[in-house]
């Protein structure tokens, strides 16, 4: 049975791009930010969210009364759930961004370690200073996370002859090896140079690379983040990093953006990124084949991919028809 008939777009260049609909769909232009254009908010059934600053409009789904599903452009989908509601079916991007994240990863990475950021800055000022950098060879690396993101990082750390060891949300064993769960994080970071972290954000993870955790870590060692800003503790790693102990090259921090006066911008063992990790060319391909899968879905009637929310669809997830899979998080 088709549950969905009209869905929002919050532009109409993503609507243009996705072209044509299925025949059973109306598409409705809505940014949620303005009263949606083709139609009045009762008559939208699913909402595909803005990829950049969805968080700001999240309370607007509340107006939607028959919302069904919402789909985000995101891998992360903190506070999507609860605005949506326990009716709502939600799907996030699972996928989209793994390629690009994991890129993000390795590339800040090595600009700490072989001081390619205190080489840009050099450069403006006509310094020429050579020094002997760390390798990311032979590196020690803690990677907290192993969903689509942290395996396609995995994938890319593999040729740079690191060692690696994996965190997730408990201890396992998969095809890859051996999985540590976090109650092991702060024993495990004291043998590591450097600690990625790609981990949803959820009460478990919240502050999970805490004061503990820094404190573990050998002297001169390297903290990312391309998952979500809260995952670390930003008092207690500004402490560390203000203070010379460590460095941290950040894609994600809390709050987003850094206040203008927050001291991680001055600090010189700080390299941050402004929150580009899925946003590349890679992006938008991958983004709408989801969407063009997940619309042919609706349209036929099935539970669309990516679920982390079943709401209506619950049915469809759990007998079989259709294709519910997210891919795991932690």
């Amino acid at each position: 049975m088709q549950l969905v008939h009209t869905v929002s777009f919050p532009d109409t260049e993503l609507l243009s791009r996705l072209q044509p609909l299925p025949p059973s769909l109306r598409a409705v232009v809505w940014d949620l930010r303005s009263s949606p254009d083709g139609a009045g908010l009762a008559e939208i059934d699913a909402v595909i969210l803005p990829y950049l600053n969805a968080g700001e409009v999240l309370g607007e789904l509340r107006n939607v009364p028959g919302l069904k599903f919402v789909q985000a452009q995101s891998t992360g989908y903190d506070g999507i759930i609860e605005a949506a509601g326990p009716a709502a079916g939600v799907s996030n991007a699972a996928g989209v961004h793994a390629a690009a994240t994991a890129e993000l990863a390795v590339g800040l990475i090595l600009a700490k370690l072989r001081g390619i950021d205190v080489a840009a800055r050099d450069q403006q000022a006509r310094r020429w200073r050579p020094e002997r950098r760390l390798s990311l060879a032979d590196r020690r690396v803690l990677l907290v996370g192993v969903g689509g993101i942290g395996h396609e990082i995995a994938r890319r750390l593999e040729p740079f002859e690191v060692e690696l060891t994996r965190v997730g949300s408990s201890a396992r064993t998969d095809e890859h090896g051996p999985i540590h769960g976090v109650q092991d994080l702060a024993r495990l970071a004291s043998s590591h140079d450097v600690l990625v972290t790609v981990t949803p954000l959820n009460d478990i993870t919240r502050h999970l690379v805490n004061a503990e955790v820094l404190a573990a870590m050998p002297d001169g060692a390297l903290v990312v983040n391309v998952g979500r800003g809260p995952v670390v503790d930003t008092d207690a790693l500004t402490a560390e990093v203000a203070s010379g102990r460590l460095h941290c090259a950040l894609d994600v921090v809390d709050p987003e953006p850094l206040p203008k006066e927050h001291p991680l911008w001055q600090a010189a063992n700080a390299l941050i990124t402004p929150h580009i990790g899925g946003n590349a060319s890679a992006f938008e391909p991958r983004i709408r084949k989801l969407l063009a899968k997940q619309l042919d879905a609706l349209a036929e009637g099935r539970a669309p991919a990516n679920l982390v929310q079943a709401g209506p669809f619950q049915r469809s997830a759990t007998d079989g028809h259709g294709d519910s899979s997210k891919e795991p998080r932690s």
